[in-house]
């Protein structure tokens, strides 16, 4: 093996100590930084390492795996996991902080402090585990390339902060160590920082980011409570007595939705999810969910907004779960696009059109940007080695084989990725593969393939990339992501498969092939948009006037940000590329992942038995929404959050608002005579306003809990508030409007708080919005999702004490004034009954029906039904 490496190389330092830590013997060559060692590479790599076999490997961390690999070292989850993070977190402030240091010429604090928030998160992370090592009691491939990222810039313990005390031992336990100083004095030699120092000053500065927040971030200050000026105070009481006359008209757009010159034009797209299986939890808020939530949010601020969806139903996972449930491949996609389509409906997704891949439109446009390519010289022809299964007589498509994973030996690896360490795979890369149909070991063949030629588009992409987020909102992740594909260098990319079910390719030679799913699944956002109305062009075709929000879990990110604009950039056809890329980590259940096939966790169509309302999922959801790390699904927690985030505090100030206008001013809005502290409230409301709107015009998805105190302007903070939980929660945002008789014309989302309720506005009925969530429930319902399930659509478990009649813990949001309105009806019932002395038994029989029908009404509004009284005669 030889391993080539430049002097004063940062990531030199890292494949160097990580030889000498796994007593790997390599040969090393030295080379100019911009040394070219990578044949098929268009920008130089180094350090590469060029294996005996022929293959180069150009990633530094690979590098570094591949040595303890073969020291017999394999990571685990917690190196996976750690060298992630130095590719996404560490290596780029490390960058920023030499930037400053060695170009800039700053010092001591200017310089730590771009790495201190990573210094803290190794520092916690030492501390909590209590261990000598990152991942544990020995040295791991993870120590070596974080201490090797670190070093350049700290050199020495000394420069760490004295409270970073744990970091401080492991970076001396590392200094020490042999492998890293022979490292040091092989790679960071003089004129290896000369080297390095003037490639650094070829670069472009980086952003100061702990220095001052990025330009699409809100400032930490207007996010944090400020005093007032006397001149905010006199504005927001201004604008306040506007009253409702001072809303713009509800935007109405025209049916279908299509781009109007002069407004702001958003489009909208969720991942489409597979049709072969169920969306749980975790699909939901990271796919179509958060979607919604913005979608509903434009459209309260009157922008011209199309938020478009549908299932992805061509490719191997339709085939194979065709061959598991023995139907064909469309059978399967008519049954499990009806299943996501009634699921999404119940969770109040507000799609405009919900669609499908299997269409004429998904076969016109997918050839015509394939032969689009192919008229610009995009792509390539290769032969490609794949598993064959000689007792099926077929190739295997990537999801038909099985088999062991090569990087962290999970046992039940697909053949296209790891559902353990997330990485992609060759399926010709597995170890122990088998066929899925029929459980034989497959055979290694060749067959020709068409390749999208990525490196040719390389450039295309950097410049694109570099204008949308320069201007565009996307996700730390996001970015991340597509940073760790580019800096790799890109490769030519397959677009082809052996399969029967797919988009057919018009090309000779190829015709018994489909289009990759990867290639052809994104198109499905044009088509679908298409079979919606025959101008779908004036959306995808008009870059200059529409603006594009994709969301999407982090898995999804490369073919959005990489694969799929390269793909629309060489069809050099004027489309409508992603200005905004919004992508989540993974939402785990409990304390493991969810399983349909093992009963574990809580899948779409599940969520409908618990008879716990969409609303509830949906603020459950996205509160703990996983924006910057993975999070994790609770039942306790659910229930906590429901009883204190929505009963206690949202629920009982609308309740307790709209019953005191009741109770004390005959259902109507009392005139109001504003002092100086109601007047800083409005102020203070104006001011919480403006950051919800600075918050999700970014597409953060903040909660809202903001409460009042006077009766007049307390109603009236209700009234903003449903508006403003319209996007989260619309089910309990009507029923706050229905309830406090709020104007249609009042949906409409400003940046100031005005009077829409004034003097004299009659309220309707007042009744409580959420219901208590009681521990037996939850426990019930915990058991029930943790696995073993044995049935798969059991009855929802009643709330203690309830009627079976009820059907589950809620009745729904507007319950209560209809059965208030029962009790009514059939209290003057009893009395007429009482009245003209009918039979004792007929008497009997209607009061039971009432004493039921109050028990019901207790249970809607949360309370606990009072006990029958005890017969006989009454006390004196």
């Amino acid at each position: 093996m030889r391993l080539y490496l430049s002097e004063g190389s940062a990531q030199g330092l890292k494949v160097v100590a990580a030889a000498g830590a796994s007593g790997v013997r390599v040969r090393l060559e030295r080379v100019p930084p911009d040394g070219r060692v990578v044949p098929f590479l268009t920008h130089p790599r180094v350090p590469a390492l060029h294996l005996d076999s022929g293959t180069f490997l150009f990633s530094p961390n690979a590098i570094c795996q591949y040595f303890f690999l073969l020291a017999g070292k394999e990571p685990n989850d917690l190196t996976n996991q750690w060298l992630e993070w130095e590719a996404t977190e560490l290596q780029p402030a490390v960058s920023t902080a030499l930037y400053c240091h060695l170009v800039q010429g700053k010092k001591g604090g200017e310089v730590l402090g771009a790495i201190r928030k990573t210094l803290t998160y190794i520092d916690q992370s030492l501390t909590s585990k209590a261990t000598p090592y990152l991942t544990g009691e020995a040295e791991s491939v993870a120590d070596i390339v974080l201490w090797a990222t670190l070093f350049p810039v700290l050199r020495d313990e000394f420069c760490l902060p004295d409270e970073l005390e744990a970091l401080r031992s492991w970076f001396q336990t590392m200094n020490l160590s042999e492998p890293c100083r022979s490292a040091v004095a092989s790679v960071l030699t003089p004129k290896g920082a000369q080297e390095f120092k003037g490639y650094l000053q070829k670069q472009p500065g980086p952003s100061l980011h702990w220095e001052k927040p990025a330009a699409n971030e809100p400032e930490e200050e207007e996010l944090a409570e400020r005093s007032l000026s006397e001149e905010e105070i006199a504005a927001a009481a201004e604008a306040w007595a506007r009253g409702p006359a001072a809303l713009p008209e509800r935007w109405q757009p025209a049916s279908p939705v299509l781009p109007v010159e002069g407004k702001r034009n958003i489009l909208i797209t969720s991942a489409l999810p597979y049709v072969n299986n169920v969306p749980h939890l975790g699909n939901i808020i990271g796919c179509v969910l958060s979607a919604d939530v913005f979608a509903r949010y434009c459209r309260l601020r009157n922008w011209n907004t199309l938020y478009v969806c549908g299932t992805d139903e061509y490719g191997t996972a339709t085939e194979t779960k065709a061959l598991e449930e023995g139907l064909t491949p469309q059978q399967i996609c008519d049954k499990y696009n009806a299943i996501h389509a009634q699921i999404y409906r119940w969770f109040d997704i507000s799609f405009d059109y919900f669609g499908r891949t299997t269409t004429a439109h998904q076969t016109t446009i997918a050839q015509d940007i394939f032969r689009r390519l192919l008229e610009r010289d995009m792509l390539l022809t290769d032969t490609v080695d794949q598993l064959r299964c000689e007792r099926c007589q077929r190739f295997l498509a990537d999801r038909f084989v099985e088999g062991t994973c090569p990087f962290c030996n999970y046992e039940e690896a697909r053949g296209d990725q790891c559902d353990k360490c997330g990485k992609l795979i060759n399926a010709v890369e597995l170890k122990k593969p088998q066929c899925k149909v029929c459980k034989d070991s497959p055979v290694v063949k060749s067959s020709q393939h068409l390749f999208l030629d990525l490196p040719k588009l390389e450039g295309l992409l950097d410049k694109w990339l570099e204008q949308s987020w320069a201007t565009g909102d996307w996700t730390a992740n996001s970015r991340f992501i597509t940073r760790s594909w580019i800096r790799d260098g890109l490769k030519p990319r397959c677009i082809t498969r052996d399969l029967k079910w797919g988009t057919p390719v018009p090309l000779d030679g190829f015709r018994d092939k489909v289009f990759y799913v990867w290639f052809d699944a994104p198109i499905g956002y044009l088509s679908i948009t298409a079979n919606y109305t025959d101008q779908w062009e004036r959306w995808w075709k008009n870059p200059q006037q529409v603006q594009l929000y994709n969301f999407m879990a982090k898995d999804n990110v490369p073919f959005h940000s990489v694969v799929f604009p390269c793909t629309l950039l060489g069809a050099e056809d004027n489309y409508t590329l992603v200005n905004h890329l919004i992508a989540t980590e993974y939402l785990n259940y409990e304390d493991g992942k969810f399983s349909k096939s093992r009963g574990m966790g809580v899948f779409g169509d599940m969520a409908q038995d618990t008879g716990i309302p969409a609303d509830i999922w949906r603020f459950y959801l996205l509160f703990l929404r996983p924006e910057g790390q993975d999070s994790a699904f609770s039942w306790t927690d659910l229930m906590l959050k429901n009883n204190s985030e929505l009963l206690n505090n949202l629920g009982n100030f609308v309740n307790r608002a709209g019953m005191f206008v009741c109770k004390f001013f005959g259902g109507r809005v009392p005139p109001m005579e504003l002092g100086a502290d109601d007047k800083r409230l409005l102020a203070h409301v104006t001011l919480e306003l403006h950051q919800y709107n600075q918050l999700l015009e970014k597409v953060r998805l903040p909660m809202v809990t903001r409460a009042g105190t006077v009766t007049g302007v307390a109603v009236n903070i209700a009234s903003l508030i449903s508006v403003m939980l319209q996007p989260y929660m619309p089910s309990i945002s009507a029923t706050i409007q229905r309830q406090l008789c709020v104007p249609q014309a009042c949906n409409v989302l400003t940046d100031t708080f005005l009077c829409l309720l004034p003097p004299g506005h009659q309220i309707g009925t007042v009744t409580p919005l959420f219901q208590k969530l009681e521990s037996e429930q939850i426990e019930a319902l915990r058991k029930r999702f943790g696995g073993g399930q044995v049935s798969p659509n059991p009855d929802p478990c009643p709330l203690p004490g309830a009627s079976v009649a009820l059907r589950g813990p809620f009745l729904g949001a507007g319950a209560g004034p209809a059965l208030a309105e029962e009790v009514a009806k059939q209290a003057d019932r009893v009395r007429q009954l009482k009245a003209s002395k009918a039979e004792k038994g007929q008497i009997d029989a209607e009061v039971a029906k009432l004493l039921e029908l109050k028990k019901q009404l207790a249970l809607a509004e949360g309370k606990t039904p009072e006990p029958p009284a005890p017969k006989g005669k009454k006390r004196k």
